[in-house]
C-alpha cells in the first residue's frame, strides 16, 4: 500500500492554480491548510461532526468565491481563516444549530442530572406506592399495571381478564381516591 504524498505549492502557485480552477489546487489547499482551518473551526464549534461539516463548507466556499480574493488585501491564509471563522460563527448562531443543541442537551442530560441529584423517579420513595397500597385490590392492581409497569389500558384489560370499560372506571375511581390524600 503506497502512502499518498501531500501536495505542497508556494502561495503564488496555489493562487494561480485556484484562479484557473485546477484540480491540484483544491488538493494542495486541503493538504496544506485543512489542519489549521479545522483547528480554528473546532475552537468555535465544539461538536466534532459539525466542525468537519463547517470545514467542508469552508473549502467549497473558498473554491467558489476565489475570484473575491485579492493578494493586495492580504495573505491567502488570512483570507481563508476569515472564511472559516465566519462560517463557524454563522453555524453556531444559526437557529437550526441552537435548536438542535437545545434538544440534544435535554435528551442527553435529563437522565444524568437525575442520577447526579438522585432524583430518578421512584414512586416508592415518594410515598405514592404506600398510598396506592391503601386502595381496593382491584384498583391497586390496575394502577400498578398502568402507572408503574407501563401497560396500556387495553394491555391491562387483557392481563386481568376484565373489560376495557371496567379498567377505565376502576382506574378513574382509584385516582379519585388518591387525590383525596393531596387536597
Amino acid at each position: 500500500m503506497s502512502k499518498k504524498h501531500k501536495i505542497s505549492l508556494t502561495e503564488e502557485q496555489l493562487v494561480l492554480s485556484l484562479r484557473n480552477h485546477e484540480k491540484i489546487a483544491i488538493e494542495a489547499l486541503y493538504d496544506m491548510y485543512s489542519a489549521s482551518l479545522y483547528g480554528i473551526i473546532s475552537r468555535i464549534v465544539i461538536d466534532t461532526a459539525i466542525s468537519e461539516d463547517v470545514l467542508q463548507e469552508t473549502f467549497v466556499k473558498i473554491w467558489h468565491s476565489f475570484s473575491g480574493y485579492s493578494a493586495e488585501k492580504g495573505r491567502l491564509f488570512t483570507w481563508m481563516v476569515n472564511i472559516a471563522r465566519n462560517l463557524a460563527i454563522d453555524k453556531i448562531r444559526s437557529k437550526d444549530f441552537k435548536n438542535q443543541n437545545k434538544n440534544q442537551e435535554i435528551e442527553n442530560n435529563v437522565t444524568s442530572i437525575d442520577e447526579q441529584r438522585n432524583t430518578v423517579y421512584k414512586p416508592e420513595l415518594m410515598g405514592v406506592k404506600d398510598l396506592v397500597d391503601t386502595l381496593k385490590p382491584e384498583q391497586k392492581s390496575i394502577i400498578d399495571l398502568v402507572y408503574f409497569q407501563g401497560y396500556t389500558h387495553v394491555e391491562a384489560a387483557d392481563e386481568l381478564g376484565v373489560p376495557l370499560g371496567t379498567i377505565k372506571t376502576r382506574l378513574r375511581m382509584g385516582i379519585q381516591q388518591l387525590r383525596k390524600h393531596f387536597n
